[in-house]
């Protein structure tokens, strides 16, 4: 049971906190944020009102009546408030471990980065914007900065939660650093790019904790929309009660409607359940993001996540695994898979990129070759160079080469042999295909060719087909020549490409599709991805790209993960879902309440309208009763949902729209018929109907 309760709500802290919060949330001033609670908050302090003025016996309506509806409106008002405080309470619990991190911080400033020893100790706190601090082996960073000078492993686990360490060097996209981190091998001399109290960790803190949370446009509208909804409904109620007077008067049968039934036939109508947990909603939407590493510097940036409908993705590490890799073996006329296979497999013995290890893997897996003993053996390795293009090795008296096919040619015409037209032939077609060939030879006859390849992501095009289903553009970004790209765009299965990207044509492309009305989210880590990460609606910067990089983008991914985009965009998807399915729900509520508390405040002025009370309720006062009391407990019964989130799949909009009315909308109609309808049947049980 209680691994079900933390389930629903949290730890038992973060329920406590939250009970306690839901009674400060009572101030007036933070009532009136949300108009459609603050409606039913003054109806709580009016029928309050009317029930002491009943103990002095200045009323004809039974005091237990009035305090039962009136308790039940408090209820809704502090449950309410208990929504939006245990979505708050998950955020304030990851800001206190972050605050942990943030401790007092010893700098050593430099007065010139270039004079290591001569170092100043102050406060990072003293720190301004284009210092230079020296951080050594065990010494915590103390502001956010870029690395100038030295390459040392940094432990980021305070913030990404990751326990392996992350090499932090000058130039590059891998020279930005976090203060709080601590270095801990080597130093690194940092120019400091942020103000204290406005480092990433503090706007991290700030973030979770949902201080500077702003509503999103959506949000607003939806607000606008309930407020004029509960305005209306104000209205309409607030003209009742004249017109029972007049009605009674003029038949002389009846009673006059009175305060409290008028007050809750108000809040029972006004769309309550929604604007109760709208602001949860939100909230929980970030937490979601915080929870998948993702820290989103405003609550509009996860909104737009949601109507994305172009996704510019990086080829490399996002859609490939990042280093090509061999797939095959194309043997010359004149040569066997293996032979070419075995010298392949020598000339990459002292190669340890990743193609030079692939080459060895794949010569093992096809032909079972394994290191070869080369202590009995003179040999010489030669190391690749961009100068000559190849690498091999020089073993008793023979030379193997590996390399690009021109390179190769030159060599082999240098020892008098040829490139055979057949392994020309080769190269084309594996170039055409959008791989790489390397040919090998030994002295001067060439053995053929190998193909190397990037390797697309398993699983990664039924994503995009996923992608695709839900109406969003997929488009690779890569620097490669338009043939190599349309390759791998190809078997990727995205929708589009864009080869040989320099960062003025990133960012003319997605300025492109703004301008058509389009909604265009990127991820980047280097400084020429900043103009672009500017300009895009939603822009991912990893946490180990530049200080620049970060500063463009509106999140930040902790884990530096580029396929997070996509995961981003469905938890924005699931918030808009979640605030449409609990709308649809709340709207279709009201249809029931109807049929319950009409029949009952009216029943005795119109008799007619006894046969709406088609639930057959035990009198006029239990019908009231049951809707003020479902009213209030289904709220605390949506809370998990608005934290959780509706379940989203990636289908169209138009069956999503048919999905959400099918559950959210015939549910929201069915279940309050069964809920008053039980809770009518409980009072009188109790004899309280």
């Amino acid at each position: 049971m209680n691994n079900a309760f933390t389930n629903l709500f949290g730890n038992r802290a973060i329920v406590v906190n939250a009970i306690a919060a839901s009674f400060k949330k009572l101030d007036p001033r933070i009532q009136v944020r949300n108009p459609v609670m603050f409606a039913v908050f003054l109806g709580s302090i009016l029928t309050t009102l009317l029930w002491l003025n009943m103990l002095r016996g200045k009323s004809d309506e039974s005091p237990w009546f009035v305090l039962g509806v009136t308790v039940w409106l408090w209820f809704t008002v502090l449950f309410a408030n208990f929504a939006e405080a245990i979505a708050e309470g998950h955020g304030k619990a990851q800001a206190d471990s972050l605050k942990k991190s943030r401790t007092t911080v010893i700098a050593h400033k430099l007065a010139d980065p270039k004079q290591h020893a001569v170092a100043t100790e102050v406060s990072a706190s003293d720190l301004l914007v284009n210092e230079y601090v020296i951080v050594r082996a065990g010494e915590t960073i103390p502001a956010d900065g870029e690395v100038v000078e030295g390459v040392a492993s940094v432990d980021e686990s305070a913030i990404t939660g990751e326990s392996a360490p992350v090499v932090r060097e000058s130039g590059g996209d891998r020279s930005s650093v976090t203060g709080g981190t601590r270095v801990i091998s080597d130093w690194l001399v940092v120019q400091v790019k942020t103000l204290p109290g406005q480092s990433f960790l503090d706007r991290m803190i700030a973030m979770v904790e949902g201080a500077k949370r702003q509503k999103t446009p959506n949000e607003i509208a939806l607000a606008i929309l309930l407020s004029a909804l509960t305005l209306i409904f104000l209205i309409v109620v607030a003209t009742l009660l004249p017109f029972s007077k007049f009605s009674v008067e003029v038949s002389g049968q009846g009673e006059v409607i009175t305060i409290t039934v008028l007050v809750a036939l108000f809040v029972c109508l006004a769309p309550t359940t929604i604007g109760a947990l709208l602001s949860a909603i939100g909230i929980a939407g970030m937490n979601r993001l915080s929870k998948a590493n993702v820290v989103a510097m405003s609550g509009r940036a996860v909104e737009a996540a949601g109507d994305v409908d172009v996704l510019l993705l990086d080829k490399t590490g996002t859609i490939t695994l990042g280093n090509r890799q061999a797939t095959r073996f194309v043997a010359a006329a004149a040569s066997t898979e293996q032979q070419l296979a075995e010298a392949a497999h020598l000339a990459s013995l002292a190669d340890e990129t990743a193609e030079g290890r692939s080459i060895a893997v794949l010569a093992k897996k096809q032909f079972g070759l394994r290191g070869r003993d080369l202590t009995q053996s003179h040999h010489e390795f030669l190391p690749f160079s961009a100068r000559t293009r190849m690498s091999g090795v020089s073993i008793d008296g023979h030379e193997i080469r590996k390399g690009a096919a021109e390179a190769i040619e030159n060599h082999v015409r240098s020892l008098g042999g040829f490139l055979p037209d057949e392994v020309r032939q080769a190269v084309q077609t594996i170039a055409r295909a959008g791989g790489t060939p390397l040919v090998v030879s030994r002295d001067e006859r060439v053995l053929g060719t190998i193909e190397l390849k990037d390797i697309v992501k398993g699983g990664i095009k039924e994503r995009f087909a996923e992608l695709r289903q839900m109406g969003i553009k997929t488009v690779m970004i890569t620097g490669d020549n338009a043939l190599t790209a349309a390759a791998i765009a190809a078997e990727a299965g995205v929708d589009d490409f864009l080869a040989e990207a320099t960062p003025e044509a990133k960012l003319k492309l997605i300025r492109e599709y703004q301008k058509g009305g389009r909604l265009v989210a990127m991820t980047g880590d280097g400084t020429n991805d900043a103009p672009a990460l500017a300009q895009a609606d939603v822009a991912v910067a990893m946490n180990s790209g530049t200080q620049a990089a970060k500063e463009a983008g509106n999140m930040v991914d902790l884990d530096s993960n580029p396929t997070k985009l996509i995961e981003i965009v469905n938890i924005g998807k699931q918030l808009l879902m979640t605030r449409g399915a609990l709308t649809t729900f709340s709207i279709a509520n009201d249809v029931a309440k109807y049929f319950a508390i009409l029949p009952a405040a009216f029943a005795t002025t119109y008799p007619v309208l006894k046969t709406l009370d088609v639930m057959r309720l035990t009198s006029p006062s239990s019908a009231i009763m049951s809707a003020v009391i479902f009213n209030a407990v289904i709220i605390i019964a949506l809370i998990p949902l608005a934290l959780r989130g509706a379940k989203y799949r990636p289908v169209g909009a138009v069956q999503l729209l048919r999905n959400n009315l099918l559950i959210y909308g015939v549910g929201g109609l069915i279940v309050p018929f069964v809920g008053i309808k039980g809770i009518d049947l409980l009072l009188a049980t109790l004899g309280l109907a």
